[in-house]
């Protein structure tokens, strides 16, 4: 499954829960299908995206995408203070893009809302 043969509807989710990025982690995603299923996605031609999901659901922590998700996610002190730099560096960026799109949601929202306000006007008022 190359990138152009993902659906349109996976470009945009949610910050909330997901611990990683199917276009920013497409390299980690590969690596690790290979690692965990031997399959190697770019030379995949037939695999459904209901396939592909499920497959993605089971990346195991030993794997290139499962590690970086585990940095990403980790928030025991204890842990924490015994992540090297670049886990540090891994997860603080991380949850740096995730606020900002959080941010962006709720500027985005403000200004829709602000916009059906004054469509509203203009359609009641005399």
């Amino acid at each position: 499954m190359t990138r152009s043969q993902r659906p349109d509807f996976a470009k945009k989710q949610s910050y909330k829960e997901d611990w990683y990025d199917l276009y920013e982690d497409w390299g980690l995603i590969e690596a690790s299908f290979t690692s965990q299923y031997g399959i190697r996605l770019r030379s995949e031609n037939d695999m459904s995206w209901s396939e592909f999901s499920t497959f993605l659901a089971g990346i195991m922590p030993e794997t290139p995408l499962g590690q970086v998700v585990s940095i990403r996610c980790e928030n025991d002190k204890e842990v924490l203070k015994n992540f090297t730099k670049e886990q540090h560096k891994i997860r603080t960026e991380w949850r740096n893009r995730a606020t900002k799109a959080i941010l962006l949601d709720k500027d985005e929202a403000k200004k829709q809302i602000k916009m059906l306000q004054e469509a509203m006007k203009r359609a009641f008022s005399k």
